[in-house]
């Protein structure tokens, strides 16, 4: 994604490393061979220290892959790719790379992926599936649910060391930042290029922080802002929900094949929320399973991330109107599963919620800024999530300090679900002198696929290191209208929703 933030501010530098200022030992090479998905790339892992201020204790292996550059003769380096998450495969997002990136690209650089430590391929944080699947509300209503819910998080944690080892400790960026300089290293370059998407700006912004002389261009694109206290994450990230939900509603007001044309789309919205409520909604294809108004809004917010606002409108009409029209994707019956994202996040960002009565202030914030989206979806989970997980996050937030590195091409959407415009907004004013900011004046997560406009500024940047103006803006493209038939959002497992920020 998908996104978060908390209290106090820190004297960033032992911080950003996890205490790695002195651990630093030589990093092995890579041993690259045909990759087993795609025998056009090349894959490889590199071992590493779990915990960089033991550099000689346990080791996990770095998954990486390669797609060597299409025009050897004009390679420009190596470019590193990170889709977010936290959670989200590096190694999946190079692995398709032709579907994302122009072909000059491809033509001018080896694109490199990794999965970060204890994600994917790179030793994953794994929980029971049962202790999952037995998980108490994010939205307590007294002291003993709130209690309640810390105990949980904080046997979970428990449970997902027992699962994965001591990785589930060590999957802070600050980590991942060292491990990203060590694959530098390995690859043989002296300095790197960095396309890092939603989460994937969080490494890209530390690394420029400790490495900026490694980096000869970086694109950081949908930005986090890794300085927001706890009320602050909360407000930004109901107020940007709410703020997409009234764009959708505007789209169907002006777009005649939008299945809610011509209704009041709010009205119809808050009415299926209510309905939810009372257990009067079940899953399309199964009545047997209701669905509360928590995972209704859940759907919606993971449709503005393109936005899919065709899809989004034919599944309100549908649930709705109760018309069943897809069977809903149960979660693999397997003993352990993923989880990756409240290790990483709870390591990222303090923000501490000590008590029910604390909880009860963010969350009147949160649902006063976001009427329609009962408070958002996305930041309460990651926020509460992290309720009774840690006392102490290993990298907290601090604001901004980026002295050595080049000028560092920052793009975000001006209606992003997830990482809200003011996000990009405040991590570039504290990074004025080696930042540049293009607004895409429109919808969704991700700016650079959206329009000729994005694309080229991205691209221009890259291979010639043409700064665009700061302050640049693109032009808003309408989402495709397609027809009100169109197939709907698949509907989320029934289990938490950790990887929506992808």
């Amino acid at each position: 994604m998908r996104v978060v933030v908390g209290a106090a501010l820190v004297a960033c530098a032992l911080v950003l490393g996890t205490g790695v200022a002195s651990a630093q030992t030589e990093t092995p090479s890579l041993t690259w061979k045909p990759c087993q998905e795609n025998a056009t790339y090349d894959c490889a892992t590199l071992s590493l220290p779990i915990d960089w201020t033991r550099p000689s204790g346990e080791k996990f292996p770095l998954a990486v892959n390669r797609l060597k550059a299409g025009d050897p003769a004009h390679r420009l380096g190596v470019l590193l790719v990170n889709p977010g998450g936290p959670g989200g495969s590096g190694v999946d997002f190079a692995f398709a790379a032709s579907r994302f990136f122009s072909p000059d690209i491809l033509a001018h650089f080896d694109i490199i992926g990794f999965d970060p430590r204890g994600v994917a391929r790179s030793q994953p944080v794994k929980c029971s599936l049962s202790k999952l699947e037995n998980a108490p509300s994010l939205y307590p209503t007294n002291q003993a649910e709130f209690t309640a819910l810390a105990k949980y998080n904080h046997d979970l944690r428990a449970d997902c060391r027992a699962q994965s080892g001591a990785i589930v400790d060590h999957v802070d960026t600050g980590a991942v930042v060292q491990d990203v300089d060590s694959l530098r290293k390995a690859l043989g370059e002296k300095q790197i290029n960095y396309h890092g998407v939603s989460y994937g700006t969080l490494i890209g912004q530390l690394y420029a922080e400790r490495f900026g002389s490694h980096i000869r261009s970086m694109v950081i694109d949908s930005n986090m802002d890794h300085s927001l206290g706890t009320i602050g994450f909360a407000a930004t990230e109901a107020w940007t929900m709410e703020d997409s939900f009234t764009e959708f509603v505007k789209w169907c007001d002006r777009t005649a094949s939008c299945a809610l044309h011509g209704k009041d789309v709010a009205k119809v919205w808050d009415g299926l929320l209510a309905k939810a409520d009372k257990g009067q909604v079940h899953a399309p294809g199964d009545p047997s399973v209701k669905l509360p108004a928590e995972q209704v809004v859940g759907v919606a917010g993971s449709a503005f991330y393109g936005p899919a606002w065709s899809q989004l409108a034919s599944l309100i009409a549908e649930l709705d109107a109760q018309q069943p029209v897809a069977n809903l994707t149960n979660a693999a019956a397997e003993a352990t599963v993923p989880n990756p994202f409240q290790a990483v996040f709870c390591q990222d960002y303090s923000l501490p919620i000590r008590n029910f009565a604390e909880y009860s202030v963010v969350r009147g914030i949160e649902t006063g800024l976001a009427p329609h989206m009962r408070g958002g979806s996305l930041g309460h989970t990651a926020s509460v999530g992290c309720v009774g997980w840690t006392d102490q996050a290993a990298n907290p937030q601090h604001r901004l300090d980026i002295r050595n590195a080049p000028k560092i091409l920052m793009l975000n959407s001006k209606h992003d679900p997830a990482t809200a415009y003011p996000w990009a907004l405040n991590a570039h004013q504290q990074t004025r002198d080696t930042t540049v900011l293009v607004t895409y004046d429109g919808w969704g997560h991700g700016v650079y696929p959206h329009t000729d406009c994005t694309r080229a500024a991205v691209n221009n940047y890259l291979i010639s290191r043409t700064v665009p103006n700061d302050g640049t803006h693109c032009a808003a493209q309408e989402p495709p209208a397609v027809t009100a038939t169109a197939a709907a959002p698949t509907l989320p497992k029934t289990l938490p929703m950790w990887d929506m920020l992808l």
